[in-house]
């Protein structure tokens, strides 16, 4: 496999892109609304895991394997909850689990548009 090279690339093949690769990835650990969410999905993906465990007596691989599809919304249909109560589970786990997710996504959104908007503040400067 080789990895293009042109101009338009989404790869981070340029010793500058990656120097903005990582100082985004510094800002966003700086930003404590960040900081609280990857904590926030964290600590809900170690529930789900421990929850599918004990209730599915899954292995903790296919536990987290199952939190991370599920609140992803992936869901490729391997496994699936068999008893009442992991079933149950799932329900509440889906709908708190996407609504972690979806201000996990819009906080990171709107992280890479204030920082967008800053380097074209400073581009404009210059």
């Amino acid at each position: 496999m080789t990895i293009p090279t042109n101009k338009n690339s989404l790869f981070l093949t340029k010793p500058h892109t990656m120097l903005f690769f990582w100082r985004t990835l510094l800002s966003f650990w700086r930003d404590p609304a960040y900081r609280a969410l990857i904590f926030a999905t964290n600590f809900f993906l170690a529930i789900g895991t421990v929850a599918y465990r004990l209730i599915e007596g899954w292995s903790w691989l296919d536990s987290l394997y199952f939190s991370v599809i599920t609140l992803t919304t992936i869901g490729y249909g391997d496994f699936s909850p068999q008893t009442d109560l992991g079933k149950l589970f799932t329900m509440a786990y889906i709908i708190i689990g996407v609504a972690l997710i979806l201000g996990f996504v819009n906080t990171l959104f709107l992280h890479y548009k204030e920082e967008t908007i800053k380097k074209r503040n400073q581009q404009k400067k210059t």
